[in-house]
């Protein structure tokens, strides 16, 4: 449980130190900002990726990839699994967490609605850099409609 309050403050730290380089760095900025965290998740997503045991890694189609990052990989970051996984099957996958770990402490109030995109970023960095680590090219955005909830959209990219 240690680690995971230690991930919350580390991951807060990263958000506040890129936004406390310019306050208000209007729109340009802020996509910058949001590139960086991004990226630094989908590193991590790689290497996670990479350090995963091997015989869980034998998927036999998208559904299982996702099924596993529902289950192994949001255990192995966030001590609980995700809370649903929906499809179209075609390849667009909605995944749900309606207890983000990320959110939570900021979850008392509407006033924070709009500073939850970049409490996102990161994880949908690790989201990506998982599935390129398992051959899935992939989109993936986040959507808050009520905090501590989020949404994570995988848009699967076919070759």
């Amino acid at each position: 449980m240690a680690d995971l309050v230690l991930f919350e403050f580390l991951h807060t730290e990263m958000v506040a130190e890129l936004w406390a380089q310019d306050p208000d760095p209007g729109p340009g900025g802020q996509k910058t900002s949001l590139l960086v965290l991004e990226g630094m998740g989908f590193r991590v997503g790689q290497a996670l990726g990479e350090r995963l045991p091997r015989e869980t890694l034998a998927f036999r189609e998208e559904l299982d990839i996702l099924k596993f990052l529902c289950k192994d990989l949001w255990v192995a970051v966030f001590h609980k699994q995700m809370d649903s996984l929906r499809t179209n099957h075609q390849g667009t996958y909605v995944l749900q967490d309606n207890n983000f770990p990320l959110l939570v402490r900021m979850a008392s109030g509407l006033q924070y609605l709009e500073e939850a995109p970049k409490f996102l970023a990161f994880t949908c960095g690790l989201l990506r850099g998982t599935l390129s680590t398992l051959g899935v090219k992939s989109l993936v955005t986040a959507s808050v409609a009520a905090l501590p909830a989020c949404k994570f959209q995988v848009v699967i990219q076919k070759p």
